[in-house]
């Protein structure tokens, strides 16, 4: 659009024109970190959503033929470089923003509603924003922490053959607001299952745990649910090996639940288990198009050796969701070129279904996806995948299985409303349609 606008005012000057493109780029900015405590985790998210792209516009020559571009700005998981970036780059006519950060989120969910740009944060940030009469441009499809927290006490109550009385659980998590985004959840469902929760917080960036460990082995949980990222989970791993805790009474959450978090550990990881809201590994059809158009042709974000991995297939997933909800927004507005707020509307419309993951190369990788306006959250399915040491490779060991919609709906309306009344924010009408 800044492109149409130049070239106006130029031919109004009476100024030579030689090129113009007939449309602009359509423009998904990356707020990534490649460097820090971090930057291992975030550059293989970033290399499969810049990967993603530009298999679309090699392959198919864009999104409805407009080109995507993808330009980073290093945050190093900080929150105010992510406003930063976030600010420099939201006059470029970004369509979408996906932090990868919970305090990122955060700090966005006002500016991005302000300035009608919609945010994507897949399986992180604000659960509440699932509530989209609330967070109007705030998305966090298919799966959020709550979720999360959710499935994983169905898998232990699955292992304890449904009965999860009188067990003890302990949380370990990043001491952050991410990490303390599943106590009230686990809280509530500590009640109606009646087991014991223990929460041991960790600071970041979390090297060091013996302190937490060495309570873990005098207390003796029967269960342990980690909410970390980096290399404290690592370094959570290493311990519980250390102290010989059963690694499959160990379960993460999906950002506890990556290569980096288990490779480490040699041996000792083996049996360790993390929820995920998507599959595993390279064994898809897309991944022949990937090493084909961008692989192959040398056009890969980094050297190629993270195709496959947990964080670039989500990475990949989530440029993926984009690009679907642009192509929505294309088709809703009649127009290839679209807007911000445009794309908005092609998020809150998003639909996937089975037969179109086929089309796209993915067969059986997520669940089913129906964004709506009241539903910004998606359907919060998740399954268990399982750490092969020996094989070196996460194995998928449960189906796709819904939460506890009973806690989950009645916490998402709680802090939704609350946060609506100290806002002073009034519910999107979503009965246009």
């Amino acid at each position: 659009m800044k492109l149409k606008t130049l070239t106006a005012a130029v031919v109004a000057a009476g100024l030579l024109v030689t090129s113009v493109p007939a449309l602009a780029d359509l423009n998904f900015p990356m707020l990534s970190y490649r460097t820090g405590a971090y930057g291992a985790n975030g550059a293989q998210f970033a290399d499969g959503y810049a990967d993603y792209f530009t298999l679309l516009n090699e392959r198919d020559g864009g999104i409805g033929g407009v080109k995507a571009v993808t330009p980073e700005c290093e945050t190093g998981y900080k929150t105010d470089k992510g406003v930063e970036c976030y600010e420099s780059t939201k006059g470029d006519g970004a369509l979408v923003y996906q932090p990868l950060s919970t305090g990122i989120t955060y700090q966005l969910i006002p500016k991005v509603t302000q300035d009608n740009i919609p945010m994507h944060t897949m399986g992180y940030g604000r659960t509440s924003a699932a509530n989209g009469k609330v967070f109007s441009n705030v998305f966090n499809y298919p799966a959020n922490y709550w979720d999360a927290a959710s499935v994983i006490v169905k898998h232990l109550s699955d292992v304890e053959k449904g009965d999860l009385k009188g067990k003890k659980i302990t949380l370990v998590y990043h001491n952050s607001a991410y990490g303390k985004e599943p106590i009230r959840t686990l809280e509530e469902l500590s009640k109606k299952h009646g087991f014991e929760l223990k929460l041991l917080p960790v600071d970041h960036p979390g090297q060091e745990q013996k302190s937490q460990w060495l309570q873990i082995r005098r207390e003796r949980p029967d269960f342990v649910i980690m909410y970390g990222w980096g290399v404290m989970n690592q370094v959570a791993i290493k311990e519980a090996a250390n102290i010989r805790f059963p690694m499959e009474n160990f379960v993460g959450v999906w950002w506890s639940g990556s290569e980096n978090d288990v490779i480490p550990a040699g041996e000792g990881a083996n049996g360790y288990k993390a929820v995920t809201f998507h599959g595993v590994g390279a064994d898809y059809p897309i991944f022949k198009d990937i090493a084909k158009h961008v692989k192959d042709a040398g056009k890969a974000a980094g050297d190629g050796s993270n195709i496959g991995k947990v964080l670039y297939n989500r990475g990949m997933y989530a440029a993926l969701l984009a690009a679907e909800a642009a192509a929505t927004a294309q088709k809703m507005h009649d127009t290839k070129d679209i807007t911000s707020a445009q794309m908005r509307d092609g998020m809150e419309n998003l639909k996937i279904d089975e037969a179109r993951m086929t089309e796209l190369g993915l067969p059986g990788f997520g669940p089913e996806i129906n964004v709506t306006c009241e539903n910004h959250g998606g359907p919060g399915l998740a399954a268990i995948q399982q750490w092969d040491a020996k094989a070196e490779q996460w194995k998928l060991i449960t189906e796709f299985v819904e939460s506890d919609r009973e806690i989950i709906d009645a916490l998402i309306a709680e802090d939704s409303a609350a946060y609506a009344k100290e806002n002073k924010i009034e519910d999107q009408d979503c009965s246009k349609g």
